[in-house]
């Protein structure tokens, strides 16, 4: 059996990934085995899962940026070619910056920001990302420009802010955590509904007078047409991983952020925030 993580190893979602693969192999009578399919925003690894018959053992690991990258043209593989299974993590996106820069504060940032348009460069996980998304929102919510700079994923986005490549990023907290725990990284507000465990001195961005909420879920799907039987034994199994003591250590030490949803409630939220996206996103300007 075949988990596809749609981009490069070492992020947050190769991470969940192979948590739930470790965790499943206790549920099911064969091992999943991760491949990472990076390329195109995610596109790349997304039509690889849809290619060919559906059986039920090929799924993909499923995100938001599934319902961002198509509205902006790229690839032709949409959040509709899949049946969502269980969503077991959530994880808001933030604002960091390393530890040696100027700001100690997220006005800091925005006030040099809007006195110096585009001179400060911003990673992301790729073009149409959720951290793409959500620093253009950023942007246009705080009155300032930005050089939007893309990566093939989380961890060579941060990778990008520690080589010095680039001033900030806006990859979710769970996935840089290690490095502002380390002393390497600062970050300066989390786009979340309030403040994030362990990370009580951070601000959300609401605090701020800025209404700005971005998050990365992780779960799991199947391609649409897949056989009911495997539909069903999927959602077992994955209620078993979530529920696994092991599993929920594994991904608590990750820094990643358990939420739960089975498949009617997640299906539901996936079919909602589609709609909201495609209001959102022909209104931004995705340049990188």
């Amino acid at each position: 059996m075949e988990l596809v993580v749609a981009y490069a190893a070492g992020g947050g979602s190769d991470a969940a990934a192979r948590a739930i693969a470790e965790a499943a192999k206790k549920y099911l009578p064969q091992p999943v085995y991760v491949t990472n399919k990076p390329g195109a925003s995610g596109s790349i690894g997304w039509a690889y899962v849809t290619t060919g018959t559906p059986d039920g053992y090929k799924l993909s690991l499923m995100n938001p940026e599934m319902l961002v990258v198509p509205l902006l043209g790229i690839g032709k593989t949409t959040v509709d070619h899949f049946q969502p299974i269980a969503r077991f993590t959530d994880d808001a996106t933030s604002i960091t910056v390393r530890a040696d820069a100027p700001w100690k504060t997220i006005d800091e940032f925005i006030a040099f920001a809007r006195a110096n348009p585009e001179k400060v460069a911003i990673s992301n996980a790729g073009l149409g990302t959720i951290p793409h998304t959500a620093a253009v929102a950023f942007a246009e919510r705080t009155n300032t420009k930005f050089n939007h700079v893309p990566y093939q994923g989380a961890a060579p986005a941060t990778l990008g802010l520690l080589s010095g490549d680039v001033q900030a990023t806006s990859i979710p907290y769970a996935d840089l955590k290690q490095h502002v725990e380390a002393g390497k990284l600062r970050t300066l507000a989390v786009m979340a509904d309030k403040r994030i465990p362990g990370l009580d001195n951070v601000p959300t961005f609401k605090e701020r007078g800025y209404d700005l909420q971005y998050s990365v879920w992780r779960g799991i799907g199947l391609p649409k047409g897949s056989p009911k039987e495997a539909l069903d034994k999927w959602r077992e199994v994955a209620k078993a991983v979530f529920q696994d003591p092991a599993f929920q250590t594994t991904i608590t030490k990750q820094g990643l952020t358990l939420s739960w949803a089975d498949t009617p409630e997640f299906a539901t939220d996936i079919a909602r925030q589609n709609e909201a996206f495609k209001k959102i996103v022909p209104k931004m300007e995705m340049k990188q």
